[in-house]
C-alpha cells in the first residue's frame, strides 16, 4: 500500500495549492513507498504566513519557558511512543539501515526536543552593574518565523536538531524537509499537533529547492531566520536569497573530514573508531572520516586491519537489524559515488576493496595510491569510500588535514596528551574528536569553517540565533 504524506499548514494536513504530488522511491526496494504533496512558491507563502500569524497573534511567543517546555517534552514522549513508525520512515525513504533509524536518530530526535526545552527554561541572562542609578540586563526574545531546511541523510534528526531550538525560545517554525525524505517531518508535525503545539506554530511544506518551495522560502520577506544543512553549492544560493532580506542565517553544509592516525595510537581502537567514521549511514554523512592519515610507521598494519574490518561490515536489507550497509539514496546518488571509483582509477589509485554491489548499493570502498590534490581527496564523495594516504611526520598531517576547501571536522587518534592538544588546536575545522568519533554534547558549538558553513548551533549559540538579544537600560535613581 502506498502512502501519503500532505503539507501542515495552520494546524492541519493539507494538499498543495494546485493539487500536484510526487513519490517518494524506497532505495532498498527501488519503488515508489508514498505519495508525497509538491509544493510551489504559493504553499511556501501560506505556510509563512501562517507561522506570521501564529507568532504576531498567537500564545506560543508569550507561553513562559517551563509552558513552551511542557509542551516540548510530551512531543518528546510521542516521538519515543511512535519510534517505529519513525524509524522506518526514514529508512523507506533513504534506505538507511534499521539499527541506525531506531538505534540513534530516533532516540537523539526525542532528545533534542527535550534538551532545548530545558536549556531555553533554565538559561540565565547577563546583567551588567552601572554606575549608580541605572541598571541594565539582557534579554532574549524570539526572532520570530523560522525556515528551517533539513538534508536527506538524516531527516528526523536534523529536523529536530533545527526545530527543537526555534521552538523552544518562542519562535514559530517552517520546515522544508529534502524532497528525497519527506515523510518523517510530516509524521513529526503531526505528533506536534498531537502534543499541544498551536496551530501555525510548526508547518511543514514539501517540494523541491531552485524553482519551488525552497527558493520562496529563502527568498520570502516574512521570514526572520534561516537554518540550512546541506550541499555547499546550495548554501551559498541561499546565502545570496537571504542577503537581499538582510536575513540572519546559519549554514551547515559539506565536508571533507581528515582522520589522522599516529603511530603511538592504539590500533584496535582507531581502526573501529575509523570504521564508524566513514560508514556510519554508508558514508552519507557530512562529517565522515573520509580522507585517512596513517602515520607511515603503521601504514601497513593499520590498512591490513582496516580492509578487514571494512570487508567484514554487512551488506544488505536496510530492514535488517544486522545491516551495516545499506543501499545510497537515490539512482542518481549511487552513479555519482560510483563514478568517483571510476575517476580515482582513472587518475592512478587503486580501489583495495569495494565497488559496485547490488541494486544501489556502493560495497564498503577503500582507496590508496591517490595523490593529496586528487579530485577523491579533495571533494565531498559522500558515500562509503575512504582515500588512505600516508603522513611521515605531526607538521605534514596538519599540513595535510588542512588542505582542502571545507573545515567541518576532523578526527586523531594518539596517547601523546600535548600531541593532541597541539594538533587539535592546528587543525582549521569546527569540531576535533580526538580518539572517538560523532560523541556530541548538546551545549557545544556545531559548525564548521571554510566551505563547511556559516555560524555555529548548540546550546547557547542556538540561544544567540534563534533570539533577537535586546539590551535593556533602566534608570532606578529618580535623582
Amino acid at each position: 500500500m502506498v502512502e501519503s504524506f500532505g503539507h501542515i499548514v495552520g494546524g492541519h494536513e493539507v494538499p498543495s495549492v494546485d493539487g500536484a504530488t510526487f513519490q517518494s522511491v524506497d532505495p532498498g526496494e527501488r519503488e515508489p513507498w508514498a505519495t508525497v504533496a509538491l509544493g510551489s512558491a504559493a504553499d511556501a507563502d501560506r505556510a509563512v504566513a501562517a507561522a506570521r500569524t501564529a507568532f504576531d497573534e498567537g500564545p506560543w511567543p508569550e507561553m513562559g519557558y517551563p509552558e513552551r517546555a511542557e509542551v516540548l517534552h510530551r512531543l518528546a514522549d510521542l516521538i519515543e511512543a511512535n519510534a517505529e513508525a519513525l524509524a522506518l520512515a526514514d529508512t523507506a525513504d533513504m534506505g538507511k539501515p534499521i539499527s541506525e533509524t531506531r538505534g540513534h536518530d530516533v532516540p537523539r530526535a526525542a532528545q533534542n526536543f527535550r534538551f532545548f526545552a530545558d536549556h531555553a527554561a533554565i538559561t540565565a541572562a547577563e546583567a551588567f552593574p552601572m554606575a549608580s542609578g541605572y541598571h541594565a540586563f539582557a534579554q532574549y526574545g524570539p526572532a520570530g518565523v523560522v525556515a528551517a531546511i533539513a538534508p536527506w541523510n538524516f531527516p528526523l534528526m536534523l529536523a529536530s536538531w533545527k526545530v527543537a531550538p526555534a521552538l523552544a525560545w518562542g519562535n514559530t517554525v517552517v520546515l522544508k524537509p529534502a524532497e528525497q525524505s519527506p515523510a518523517s517531518a510530516t509524521l513529526l508535525a503531526r505528533l506536534a499537533l498531537e502534543a499541544g503545539i498551536p496551530p501555525g506554530v510548526f508547518n511543514v511544506v514539501h517540494g523541491y529547492g531552485p524553482g519551488s518551495v525552497g527558493q520562496a522560502l529563502t527568498e520570502s520577506p516574512g521570514v526572520d531566520r534561516i537554518t540550512f544543512t546541506g550541499e555547499s553549492n546550495t548554501g551559498r544560493a541561499i546565502s545570496a536569497a537571504a542577503a537581499r532580506n538582510l536575513t540572519p542565517l546559519s549554514l551547515e553544509m559539506g565536508g571533507k573530514g581528515a582522520n589522522i592516525v599516529f603511530a603511538d595510537a592504539d590500533l584496535d581502537q582507531a581502526v573501529e573508531w575509523s570504521i564508524k567514521a566513514v560508514y556510519t549511514n554508508s558514508g552519507q554523512v557530512c562529517l565522515a572520516g573520509s580522507r585517512l592519515y596513517v602515520q607511515r610507521d603503521i601504514y601497513q598494519e593499520f590498512l591490513d586491519r582496516f580492509r578487514a574490518a571494512a570487508e567484514a561490515l554487512v551488506v544488505g536489507d536496510p530492514r535488517d537489524e544486522a545491516t551495516r550497509i545499506g543501499p545510497l539514496s537515490s539512482r542518481e546518488h549511487h552513479e555519482k559515488v560510483t563514478g568517483y571509483l571510476d575517476l580515482a582509477v582513472r587518475d592512478g589509485a587503486r580501489v583495495l576493496t569495494g565497488g559496485r554491489g547490488p541494486g544501489w548499493t556502493v560495497l564498503p570502498s577503500v582507496i590508496v595510491g591517490a595523490g593529496q590534490r586528487d579530485r577523491v581527496t579533495q571533494e565531498e564523495i559522500f558515500g562509503p569510500v575512504v582515500v588512505v594516504l600516508p603522513f611521515d611526520d605531526e607538521n605534514g598531517a596538519v599540513q595535510a588535514a588542512n588542505d582542502t576547501p571545507y573545515g567541518l571536522n576532523a578526527m586523531l587518534f594518539t596517547k601523546d596528551l600535548s600531541r593532541a592538544h597541539r594538533v587539535s588546536r592546528a587543525l582549521r575545522v569546527g569540531t576535533v574528536w580526538t580518539n572517538c568519533f560523532f560523541v556530541r554534547d548538546l551545549r557545544a558549538p556545531f559548525g564548521g569553517a571554510g566551505d563547511s558553513g556559516v555560524g555555529r548551533e548548540g546550546g547557547a549559540y542556538s540561544r544567540e540565533f534563534f533570539t533577537e538579544p535586546k539590551a535593556v537600560v533602566m534608570r532606578i535613581d529618580p535623582a
